[in-house]
């Protein structure tokens, strides 16, 4: 499990190391005063004092790095809480070993890892920490004060043996269900980050919806003004003219709007009452690819479909059929000439490869693409991309943006087909 960090979220959990950090030299050094004062220097204070002043410098160079604009990644926390266990490490072999009472201080760099590091990392600093509690029951140097009755070494044995054991037990259980926790709270972070973004996608879209029914609504009667207007001038002009022949391609493109308004209030309609007709995967591919044709006559495209599986029927909505529409429009606007089109499919994908050779995508525009009102184009309003993403996120797909080399952009369509239930595929 990898968790993700931001540049905020590693400083943060560094910089609370450091307050820590701080709060324990404090009491380290109120403890060597203490010593001083009232215990008779019964602790080496030369090795304390110069520990002391390592961990002091490890921290104020911590506090420096803080204040720097540079990021703080998982092997760098890891690297300081290694330093916590090993300068802790000296103060307790120093200070009577496994007899210090404050020895159980190891399980707060456990639970740091367990709360900021990934997996690997926590068992790492848990496994030094056991092992390094394990040394100091034998390596340290005794101090009287912590080991009052010499001669009931079997009852202390026991006693410092039963400290480990409840350290040894506490660090597992910290590590493996602390994990545990910070793995599912960040997961849940994720779960709701991402409604939050459908649910202001779904709020555009309801925007970008309104707008478009409004605007269907006003373009019927421009476009039938259009029409007769067209139509009397086409009788009016010869037909062998350049003139002609404009107006007869004008006359088609109104055609294909007044058609495609049409067929919105007939989509609209039988989204409403939820009554769809299964179509076979080739058949759609076509009619989507002739369609755009109709509507970009001057396009060159080179078009291959693989029929892999042919009998595979499937209920597409209408919707799918305008996000493939307006990523073969974006391919169009880019580059009209020499456009590539792959179609493939087996009993669980569609997929569409899309090339052309237009300038591609510029790199300060890549982290916004798909977003309302982005576009690479001058003319454009930024919305095919943005409903496109919108509604093959909601059947379960994607579209993805390559750059090309030298020029021109990839782009990749998935649709899942027949083990969707979004989608209502059936065989």
């Amino acid at each position: 499990m990898e968790p993700l960090y931001t540049r905020t979220s590693g400083k943060t959990h560094l910089g609370h190391l450091v307050i820590i950090r701080s709060l324990v030299i404090v009491c380290l050094l109120i403890g060597g005063i203490l010593n001083s004062w009232l215990l008779e220097n019964q602790l080496p204070l030369i090795p304390l004092a110069s520990i002391l002043c390592l961990f002091t410098l490890i921290n104020l160079l911590t506090w420096g790095r803080l204040r720097k604009e540079l990021p703080v990644t998982d092997v760098e926390i890891f690297i300081q809480l290694l330093i916590d266990v090993a300068c802790l490490a000296v103060v307790f072999y120093f200070s009577g070993g496994a007899n210090n009472p404050f020895v159980s201080y190891f399980l707060v760099p456990v639970c740091l890892a367990a709360t900021t590091l990934p997996w690997i990392y926590v068992w790492s600093i848990s496994l030094l920490c056991i092992i390094t509690y394990t040394l100091l029951l034998f390596f340290h140097i005794p101090l009287p004060l912590l080991s009052p009755h010499q001669h009931h070494a079997s009852s202390i044995n026991l006693h410092v043996l039963g400290m480990w054991l409840n350290f040894f037990i506490s660090a597992v259980l910290i590590t493996f269900f602390v994990v545990r926790i910070a793995r599912d709270l960040r997961q849940r972070e994720e779960q709701l980050n991402g409604h939050r973004e459908d649910q202001l996608r779904d709020e555009q879209l309801m925007a970008v919806a309104t707008l478009a029914a409004g605007t269907a609504h006003e373009l019927g009667t421009p476009l039938a003004t259009m029409k007769v207007i067209v139509s009397e001038l086409r009788r009016e002009v010869d037909s062998g003219t350049q003139t002609a022949q404009d107006l007869a391609l004008l006359s088609d493109q109104i055609d294909i709007c007044a058609h495609t308004l049409k067929q919105l209030h007939q989509q609209a309609e039988e989204n409403q009452s939820g009554q769809f007709i299964p179509q076979s995967v080739s058949s759609f591919c076509q009619q989507v690819i002739e369609r755009w044709q109709i509507m970009h006559p001057e396009v060159t495209a080179q078009i291959c479909i693989e029929e892999q599986c042919p009998d595979i029927h499937q209920i597409f909505h209408p919707t799918i059929n305008q996000a493939l529409i307006n990523v073969l429009n974006n391919a169009a606007d880019a580059h009209p000439q020499n456009i590539r089109i792959h179609v493939s499919w087996d009993d669980r994908q569609l997929h569409w490869q899309i090339e052309d050779e237009g300038p591609g995508i510029p790199l300060d525009l890549v982290d916004q693409l798909g977003k309302a009102f982005i576009t690479t184009k001058g003319h454009g309003l930024g919305l095919g991309l943005f409903l496109t993403q919108a509604t093959l996120n909601r059947h379960g797909g994607y579209v993805r943006l390559y750059n090309r080399k030298p020029v021109g952009t990839l782009t990749e369509v998935m649709i899942p087909l027949s083990s969707s239930p979004a989608l209502g595929g059936n065989r």
